[in-house]
């Protein structure tokens, strides 16, 4: 069963869109060598969608500290994405990390039953 949180990313997906990952502008020149893979790897793109649905939606959701501890984690991921340079295996691990981070980030809100 997804999560809710996943389920809302997914609903990104289907949105049609420009030529853009989610975090983005794919038609720039100045593209670092790890986002021109992610602009002409669907799989990667998708991933770029959730991962940066994910992180907008939590973001709103917590007050200053939180969401300024939230954006330091997310500066350190890019610069690990970024490490990745133009490997797609890797640059899919790091999202895939960074998914499961923000969801796990998402399952730890106390919620009313």
């Amino acid at each position: 069963m997804r999560s809710f949180l996943s389920a809302l990313t997914c609903l990104a997906l289907l949105l049609p869109g420009a030529v853009q990952a989610a975090s983005f502008d794919c038609t720039l020149t100045t593209l670092t060598p790890n986002e021109q893979v992610i602009c002409q790897n669907r799989d990667l793109n998708d991933l770029d969608v959730e991962m940066a649905t994910m992180y907008r939606l939590l973001s709103g959701l917590f007050a200053m500290g939180m969401r300024g501890a939230m954006h330091d984690d997310q500066s350190a991921w890019l610069h690990e994405r970024m490490a990745c340079g133009a490997n797609a295996a890797c640059i899919r691990d790091a999202y895939t990390r960074r998914i499961r981070a923000l969801q796990a980030v998402y399952d730890g809100i106390d919620r009313p039953i």
